[in-house]
Parts: C-alpha cells; structure tokens; sequence
C-alpha cells in the first residue's frame, strides 16, 4: 500500500494498492482513510486499484481556511480521479462520505461506474441521542480498538467546520435524478440510520440494489468486513462494464 499527497492545496492524502479500475472509498464525518484499510487490500487483491483518502482538514490532508463549502467535497473527489487519469471509476461512501458521493453522481455521472451508499442519507440531519451506539452486535473485538483510533484522529476544528456545512448546506438532494449502478447498503443494527432510511434511498433511486447487513451498525464494512467486501465486490463485477 502507497499513500500520495494530491495537490493542489489543500492537498489530499490518498492510499492504495493494486492494479485495475479505480475504487474509491470515502470516509464518515468522524473517520479517516485508514477506516478502509480492509478493503483496499481486499480489492486490489481482486484485480482493481482501491484507494481511500483523507478528506481535506482530516487525517494526513491538509486543513484550509475559512469556513468549508460542501460541495467542495464532490470537487475533491474529481481532483483525486483526475490524479489517477481514471474516466470513470466505482465509488463507495460512508454516512457523510456517502452524501459525497451522492453529490459526485448527481453533478458528475459521466465520471461513474457504480455509486455505494453505506449507512448515509439523502441529505444531513441532526445525529440521533443514540450516537454513540454505532457498532452492531457481531462486531470483531478489533473493531472497538479501531473505532477509538478513528475517533482520535478526529481533528477537532475541522469535524465543527464539515458539521457547520452539513446541516446548513446539504439538504434534501434530488436523488431520483441518480442513474448510475447504484447499491445501497444498511446495517439491521444501525442506530444512527436505521434500517428504513436504507430502504427509502433505495427506493427512490431508479433501479437501486438494496443489501442489508444482519448484526452490523454504523460501520460495516469495519464490523464485519469480510462480509462487506462480499458484498460490494460481487456487486461490482456484476456492473463493471
């Protein structure tokens, strides 16, 4: 695994490994890339180039001035597609990573293969008085010590900069208009996004896969990650062109 810095400031952190079409793992709100590190291993093994980055102000990228705009985010991701000179790539987002991506494939389709959406909305709303239960029942012990370690890396006035943004920008997107290969993935245990938020986005996108994980929270593809990339990877070869 390699770990780039892609400029222009503020410049992005971005690990990967392998070879093939470009993946591309966003992480929470709360997160950081090493929250993918499972899965980059699993999908370069598989015959793709899997990455994961450090959204800007989070872990090894750089932080930036002023106030943060959301839809720079989607910007961002362009940026790191660019770098690898990918045309269209698979890209997976979790809770706020998944909001941008839903934002990437509403304003760039062109540059998509698949879109995944893991324990997110279709827009932000304030987190449940159940927050801090994110893990689900069939959780690995590793899990809790990863979880810690995420949460430490949290930089403290970045994490208030992309809250400001999300409840004041990003709202209500139109997301039956997305019309690439989508998958929609849930947790049965979820207790920021219960199980229904999963059904009705993909409900509303045209011709959306639904998968609900049994016994996985928040952050599934940390909890049981073996079954995660089952799951994606299957549903990426099936809708690679």
């Amino acid at each position: 695994m390699e770990t780039i810095h892609i400029g222009p400031a503020p410049r992005l952190a971005v690990s990967f490994a392998g070879h093939g079409p470009l993946v591309l793992f966003l992480h929470g709100i709360r997160g950081n890339r090493r929250n993918w590190f499972g899965q980059i291993e699993a999908f370069a093994a598989a015959g793709f180039t899997a990455a994961a980055w450090d959204a800007r102000g989070y872990g090894e990228s750089d932080d930036y001035a002023g106030g943060l705009q959301f839809d720079h985010l989607a910007v961002d991701v362009l940026r790191v597609v660019e770098h690898f000179s990918a045309q269209k790539i698979h890209l997976v987002g979790l809770s706020m990573g998944g909001r941008i991506a839903r934002n990437v494939a509403l304003r760039f389709p062109e540059r998509l293969h698949t879109l995944t959406l893991v324990s997110t909305t279709p827009g932000f709303d304030a987190l449940s008085t159940d927050e801090v239960r994110l893990i689900g029942s069939r959780a690995r012990r590793a899990t809790f010590d990863e979880l810690a370690d995420s949460l430490a890396r949290v930089r403290e006035e970045s994490y208030r900069k992309t809250l400001e943004a999300s409840v004041a920008q990003d709202r209500n997107a139109p997301i039956e208009n997305i019309h690439v290969p989508t998958l929609v993935v849930g947790g049965d245990e979820d207790k920021v996004y219960p199980v229904k938020i999963a059904r009705d986005l993909a409900q509303r996108i045209p011709g959306a896969e639904l998968v609900i994980m049994k016994g996985a929270g928040h952050l599934p593809n940390i909890e049981r990650p073996e079954r995660f990339n089952e799951i994606l990877l299957d549903f990426l070869k099936r809708r690679s062109p």
